[in-house]
């Protein structure tokens, strides 16, 4: 039988052409007995031995999902190197390599100019191909940095491994909270429901069962003994054997059939906006410069190849490695301080936020419960609520949480319990509708108890006796308002209340269920503290400080987070309770939720619509939690916020992964990810309004100069010049008073700035064109270019090309720093170390190179010493104008950058 079944497992399975899960063969598995199942793959209740282990995941492959195929390196390579930009470059290349080699005598060759160009293309890149791989790499590292594991049996052992080593035959422990790691056949479940939102779409969490039996008209999500990679447990817990992982999963299958398609964001949409700008001012001003330039010089050959250098000044080849590196860089920064960004273009919306929505526990409070009171009804001490609480704590195999711990460790130091004695009969797992849990326990006397605990309303609803004075009595309506007349006094101490409810010998058929927890009789409370922490409230005031609102969402009552707000300092706040906000449309939650900042009592589903409504009024909203009941919340908003230490479905929807729960390293986060975005904008603006007024100049000189303003391997140079100084720019330092706010990208700031700053420039290089063609050259050659001969003509064009290409490079590269601030630099605001060297290396190669060997090959010739007193001059004034334009720009714009 196991023989024949393998064979017709493979046959399903393995066959070479067609590797995957199909609905004939998840049928298969779901139809078929365990014993059968676990032979298939060697395997038992007691899991995987070690030696097999190797041999199934060669045959049934690694539990990995190809997110699309990795894109091979050459084609990296090719998408590096030959962009529509550097095309350009290519074929301006070729093009020189003709005119200035091939078709000239040979001692005229000349393949300075193929150079330059080659040069530039090679700049171009390598850069863009080092920081993609840089990116790819620093993504990977980084998302290995945060571990989803899953609770394996293997060897009779439970193991907690990365679900990456998984593989088929292996028994895997599910529980609340959980993500399923892999193709899941069950073979014991209990009250297991499943989100299997991202496989079906559907918002309700589905019912799985291990005794399900299959029928014709079953789809694959309809299998109740079968779980899917990719869904997550809600409640419940249940054991299975894994039957696909990786690529042959049902989840694997639908990544393979659709191309992974990354959000896109504002941020993607200004970058395009703002390169398609630079190229139709590129597909204009080019083909005019090549007009106007053939028509008064009448070298069509040069106009055209001026045009050419033209168009390449105006497009921005350095803007995808420029922005990759800031990204690179500020994630690389995040990490250093305790922030890992899973997603390197989610950083542009880190430092977007302007409202942090967060849950209470763990987040404003300390990640430590204690446990202080365990109190009888009458609100004494007692230890026979604690020891039932245990009991509860220590039999459940759902999730454990922090009150959980805090039970264990509490009765591990007060009380002596012997667990050999008790053995569990059955458990009824957590969920947030209930707001409880109940264990079914049997002594060695045979004596049967269900012990419950929960949330103080929920037990009184299910209790129909009280414990009081050592008497099991009535709950009447007296002593309910007497138990939560106390309970309200210790929440208003800060404490969390959950009571614990008992029954003895119940009798059930069956399994226990819901219905079961009923005519029970409460025996007490339970107090913890839960304090906040030290940090939290210096945490808020800095996240206010910097333009971030926080909200509190939390399921907890209104009395404890009254207390843990006032203690932080959220005081006088008004406090809206969940069951308030169902009523309400969506416009009336959105007034509700932009006016208040306290939310208590809130199912997951009110947690996310809170986001919702935020966001659609227009806020970018950040939601931090580490539940089960966080994950939705954390899917809608802009960038979901996690730590490491949360459960598997909250690490897994989140875009930034805190290393350590604390609200100071979130702000610090927020504030890297503004630098980030802020040098990035740097580069964008600077460059669009430069290129813009520099073309602007190039334009006004081609219509009035009876020579071309400057060569085109001038041009070329003057731009890789500026290109490598701007490398520098991801290094620099951000005003504080920039980082105070969030930002967002506004796209039609980039025309503004264009329009205000790009023309200052094109001032000065009008003067110099005057200051050189009527006063400089005319003095170093001896006469006007018209009454000059044709040779004196030519030094007369290379006078004024290196005078105009040094103006320009200075004028170019200094702006920068008038530019990178809107105060005054170098008095108010300095730039780093490395924006200063490396633009100050830049000013200085290109001020020498009239006078080399290097700079007469692009025909620039020695400069005279009066000219140096013009150009001080001429850069002073250009630097004082930029200051006042920029001021009122900034008055009228109400920011630079």
């Amino acid at each position: 039988m196991v023989i024949n079944l393998k064979t017709k497992l493979d046959k399903l399975v393995n066959r070479k052409e067609v590797k995957k899960m199909t609905k004939k063969t998840y049928e298969f598995f779901a139809k078929k007995q365990m014993n059968e199942v676990f032979d298939l793959y060697s395997s038992s209740i007691d899991g995987l031995t070690a030696e097999k282990i190797e041999d199934l995941r060669d045959k049934h492959g690694e539990n990995r999902i190809s997110h699309g195929k990795k894109t091979p390196l050459f084609i990296e390579i090719l998408k590096a190197y030959f962009t529509p930009f550097t095309i350009v470059l290519i074929a301006l290349a070729v093009i020189s390599f003709i005119t200035d080699y091939l078709i000239v005598p040979a001692s005229e060759r000349d393949l300075t100019g193929v150079i330059i160009i080659v040069l530039m293309v090679i700049l171009s890149g390598t850069m863009t191909l080092v920081q993609s791989v840089r990116s790819s790499k620093a993504a990977e590292k980084l998302g290995n940095l945060v571990k989803v594991t899953a609770t394996v049996v293997r060897d009779g052992q439970e193991k907690e491994l990365p679900i990456e080593e998984l593989v088929c035959g292996d028994v895997v422990k599910l529980a609340a909270g959980d993500m399923i790691p892999a193709d899941i056949r069950l073979y014991r479940t209990k009250d297991l429901f499943i989100s299997q939102a991202a496989m079906t779409g559907e918002s309700y969490p589905v019912e799985k069962k291990a005794d399900y039996e299959v029928t014709e008209h079953s789809t694959d999500t309809d299998l109740e003994n079968i779980v899917y990679m990719g869904s997550n447990v809600v409640s419940g817990s249940a054991l299975g054997i894994v039957i696909a992982v990786g690529n042959d999963t049902l989840f694997g299958q639908i990544a393979k059939g659709v191309s992974e398609t990354r959000t896109i964001t504002s941020f993607d949409i200004g970058i395009s906006k703002t390169s398609w700008l630079l190229i139709r001012f590129m597909l204009v001003m080019a083909p005019a410069v090549f007009l106007i330039n053939g028509l008064t010089k009448g070298d069509w050959l040069e106009a055209f190849l001026f045009g050419l250098s033209i168009a390449v000044g105006l497009t921005p080849e350095m803007l995808p490695m420029i922005v990759t590196t800031n990204l690179v860089k500020g994630a690389s920064s995040m990490a250093k301080k305790g922030t890992i960004i899973k997603n390197l273009n989610s950083i542009q919306n880190f430092g977007a936020i302007d409202i942090l929505c967060t849950d209470k526990t763990g987040t404003l409070t300390q990640d430590k419960i204690i446990l202080e009171y365990h109190l009888d009804v009458d609100g004494k001490e007692d230890l026979r609520v604690l020891r039932h609480a245990f009991f509860n704590s220590y039999y459940q195999t759902g999730l454990k949480n922090l009150m959980d711990k805090a039970i264990i460790e509490s009765a591990d130091e007060e009380l002596a319990i012997d667990v050999s004695h008790y053995t569990k009969v059955d458990e009824i797992p957590f969920d947030f509708q209930r707001r409880r849990m109940s264990v079914v326990i049997e002594d060695n006397h045979g004596k049967t108890q269900m012990i419950t605990k929960g949330a103080i309303e929920e037990m009184l609803d299910i209790s129909s006796y009280v414990d009081y004075r050592g008497e099991v009595i009535p709950l009447t309506e007296e002593l309910r308002e007497t138990i939560l007349k106390t309970v309200d006094e210790l929440n208003e101490d800060g404490l969390r209340v959950i009571g614990v409810s008992q029954k003895t010998n119940p009798s059930v058929v069956g399994e226990f269920s819901i219905q079961d927890e009923s005519d029970m009789v409460l025996i007490g409370y339970l107090a913890f503290l839960d304090p906040p922490k030290e940090t939290t409230k210096d945490a808020l005031d800095a996240l206010r400080k910097h333009g971030v609102g926080v909200k509190v969402l939390t399921g907890d009552n209104a009395l404890v987070t009254k207390s843990v707000c006032k203690q932080v300092g959220l005081k006088n706040e008004a406090i809206i309770i969940g069951n308030t906000l169902d009523h309400l449309t969506d416009d009336e939650l959105q007034k509700v939720a932009i006016e208040n900042n306290i939310f208590v009592k809130l199912t997951p589903s009110q947690k996310t619509r809170l986001v919702r409504v935020l966001r659609e009024a227009g806020h970018t909203v950040g939601f931090m939690g580490d539940g089960i009941n966080d994950a939705p919340a954390m899917k809608e908003a802009d960038v979901g916020i996690s730590v490491d230490t949360a459960v598997d479905i909250a690490k897994e929807s989140a875009d930034v992964i805190l290393l350590e729960k604390d609200l100071m390293i979130l702000e610090r986060g927020i504030l890297s990810g503004r630098k980030t975005f802020g040098n990035i904008m740097k580069y964008v603006k600077m460059t669009a309004s430069s290129n813009f007024g520099n073309m602007f100049s190039v334009v006004i000189a081609s219509i009035f100069l009876p020579f071309l303003p400057m060569l085109p391997l001038q041009v070329l140079f003057l731009n890789l010049i500026y290109d490598i100084s701007c490398m520098s720019i991801p290094w620099d330092h951000m005003d504080e008073e920039y980082l105070e706010e969030p930002k967002k990208w506004d796209a039609t700031s980039i025309g503004s700035f264009m329009r205000w700053l790009g023309p200052t420039s094109s001032i000065f290089d009008i003067t110099t064109y005057l200051l050189m063609y009527f006063i400089i050259c005319p003095a170093v050659v001896g006469g006007s270019f018209h009454t000059l001969n044709a040779e004196q003509q030519v030094m007369f064009i290379a006078v004024f090309h290196a005078g105009w290409f040094v103006e320009s490079l200075w004028s170019q590269t200094l702006v920068i720093y008038a530019l990178r601030t809107p105060k005054i630099p170098f008095i108010q605001s300095n730039p780093s170390f490395i924006l200063a060297t490396v633009t100050t290396l830049g000013i200085a190669i290109g001020t020498v190179l009239p006078f080399t060997d290097f700079g007469e090959n692009l025909g620039l010739v020695d400069l005279p010493g009066e000219y140096w007193a013009w150009l001080a001059v001429t850069i002073i004034a250009y630097l004082v104008l930029v200051m006042i334009v920029k001021k009122i720009y900034v008055k009228k714009y109400g920011e630079l950058l």
